[in-house]
């Protein structure tokens, strides 16, 4: 069963590769450490601080594109580790079918975060328990 979470952190560093934004459980203290590339990062904290850019950046245009054609973003789900690197679905409801499409992490919470209202983000409660046991971010 998957877990409702939340963005709960984004930490930017400009020394670092590698940000970390962190969801954290909504009805639980467990909280859910995610490294990202800087432009994701960049792109989801601007989003969350409401700042709008003049053009539409790439999760703009993949939510303007899904929107324009007739799919509906239902939500987001972390859905594996393998081998250190997370997957995600964003799932996408198109004419009475539910459609899941392959995504990094960042880049599904990117378009959670730009989707109006935003998305619920859920992880599997095996990735959690994966993470707790000592497996390494990436």
């Amino acid at each position: 069963m998957p877990v409702a979470m939340e963005l709960a952190r984004i930490i930017i560093s400009e020394i670092n590769s590698e940000q970390v934004i962190y969801l954290k459980e909504i009805d639980g203290d467990r909280t859910f450490p995610i490294l990202i590339g800087i432009f994701e990062a960049t792109s989801i904290d601007r989003r969350v601080k409401g700042f709008e850019a003049p053009r539409p950046l790439t999760h703009d245009l993949l939510v303007n594109s899904v929107e324009s054609l007739g799919g509906e973003f239902q939500d987001v789900v972390i859905s594996e580790l393998k081998d250190h690197t997370y997957y995600a679905k964003l799932r996408i409801r198109f004419e009475g079918e539910l459609i899941e499409v392959d995504s990094r992490p960042s880049d599904a919470i990117a378009v959670a975060v730009t989707v109006e209202p935003a998305l619920p983000i859920y992880v599997s409660e095996d990735v959690i328990t994966d993470l707790m046991s000592g497996e390494e971010l990436e």
